[in-house]
């Protein structure tokens, strides 16, 4: 199946401005964090700990997933597939493994945030330790960045797929027969 160029360029927009969205909402995390572990007030802090909790997941799960969906649309629509090119495999995984993570890691702990800001605003020491929020932004941005690189740069060339004639170890099947005729080249002496 192939788009026509019309729909990849809506279907492309759509990824990158999900894409945009996504890493905006990272930085608005990265701001609230700062905020919330370290400037201002009580009061300022548990707010932008009570907003972080509050407002941030859902946004960010939103903008991965519409993500996802777009860069699967275009992997399979378009000449770059989905694993044929090693920079569409690897933003792929990345892709999936910031959707896990907001999910698995992100989202548990975002009660333990709203209670830590309903705490400071009240003038009160936070009942849980909320330091593990500097690395959601951190790992996110970071990789966010990456597929932003691979995007642009796309290095790495295509996936090489093993014909069923070429074996295994060594490239193009020269390196394991090099072996096997130097061992049978080698003299033998008999004492």
């Amino acid at each position: 199946m192939r788009l026509a160029p019309r729909a990849r360029k809506a279907v492309l927009t759509v990824h990158l401005v999900a894409a945009g969205a996504w890493i905006g909402i990272d930085v608005l995390v990265a701001v609230l964090v700062g905020v919330g572990l370290g400037g201002g007030s009580d009061a300022v802090r548990g707010l932008a700990l009570r907003a972080l909790a509050e407002f941030v997941v859902t946004p960010m799960l939103v903008s991965a997933l519409v993500c996802l969906g777009s860069g699967l649309l275009l992997g399979l629509a378009t000449k770059w597939g989905l694993v044929r090119y090693w920079w569409v495999a690897v933003k792929l995984v990345l892709n999936v493994l910031l959707c896990v993570l907001i999910v698995v890691a992100l989202r548990p702990g975002m009660a333990d945030v709203g209670a830590a800001g309903v705490a400071l605003e009240a003038g009160r020491l936070p009942a849980s330790d909320i330091s593990f929020l500097v690395y959601p932004p951190a790992v996110s941005l970071t990789l966010l960045a990456v597929a932003t690189l691979l995007s642009v740069y796309k290095p790495g060339g295509r996936v090489r797929r093993r014909s069923q004639g070429t074996p295994r170890s060594g490239a193009r099947g020269t390196a394991p027969d090099m072996r096997r005729t130097l061992s049978e080249a080698r003299p033998t002496f008999v004492a």
